[in-house]
């Protein structure tokens, strides 16, 4: 039996706004070179048969169309910031596909949310044709049909929020702090994914030098840069002075791991 390999296709990169930004003149913005524009920040993993995704932003439908996908296995959110969660009711179609509800995981807070930002989805009598969600709170390891997700506890701002480990990919995107003991969960990943907004400090983001530094820490052996605003600026600019095993993740971008 051949193993099918695993792999991450990175269906946005960008931050709240996404790049370019309405009504911005920002170089980076005006930019021709399609790695510089990017949809809000999203991932889908495929791992042992399943199509798992990690968050669900605004951008989603459009997203998918891009990729000619068509199947959600589960949804893993990190928060419930919109940028993250405002695309949840684009799930429908797949829902009619497969005739069934789509588990949805993360922190019990970010699941509470989604029931109040989606009431409709979870009323006593529905209308014909909204979204179908089952919700399931994470603390601790868990398993999604015999894959084991490890939850990476982070702080964004000031708001507990959660990576996720899978197999040999560890995926983090809009943290500003990780402690000790979480570093230690992600360390020798195969493939490390992290949060770089730009090149100063803000309250909320890793910058540039705060997500190398974490990468240095954890020993991945290939780290992607990942919740890219234009001030971190032209991309093929900003690659040029990554150490050799730390890449500008793109929208499209299919890696396998």
């Amino acid at each position: 039996m051949v193993l099918q390999k695993s792999n991450i296709t990175f269906l946005g990169t960008g931050t709240s706004q996404g790049i370019p930004v309405i009504g911005s003149n920002h170089p980076v913005c005006k930019s021709t070179n399609p790695k510089d524009k990017r949809l809000r920040t999203s991932a889908i993993v495929k791992h042992g048969g399943l199509d798992l995704l990690i968050d669900c932003g605004p951008d989603f439908r459009q997203q998918m169309l891009r990729e000619n996908r068509s199947n959600v296995d589960a949804v893993l959110l990190t928060h419930e910031h919109t940028d993250h969660v405002g695309g949840l009711d684009d799930l429908r179609p797949i829902n009619f596909i497969k005739g069934e509800d789509i588990p949805i995981y993360g922190l019990s807070r970010v699941l509470e949310d989604v029931k109040r930002r989606y009431s409709y989805a979870f009323a006593e009598n529905k209308y014909p044709g909204v979204p179908s969600f089952q919700l399931y709170p994470v603390e601790n390891n868990f398993e999604i049909n015999h894959i084991s997700i490890k939850p990476i506890h982070i702080i964004h701002g000031k708001l507990p929020i959660l990576g996720y480990r899978i197999g040999g990919l560890t995926y983090i995107t809009d943290a500003s702090f990780i402690r000790e003991k979480e570093i230690e969960k992600i360390k020798n990943s195969d493939i490390l994914v992290i949060n770089a907004l730009r090149l100063n400090p803000h309250h909320s983001h890793f910058n540039l030098a705060q997500a190398l530094n974490i990468i240095e820490r954890s020993s991945p052996k290939k780290a992607y840069l990942t919740h890219i605003s234009f001030h971190l600026g032209f991309h093929d600019e900003v690659q040029k002075i990554l150490p050799e095993n730390v890449f500008l993740a793109y929208d499209g971008l299919q890696l396998d791991f």
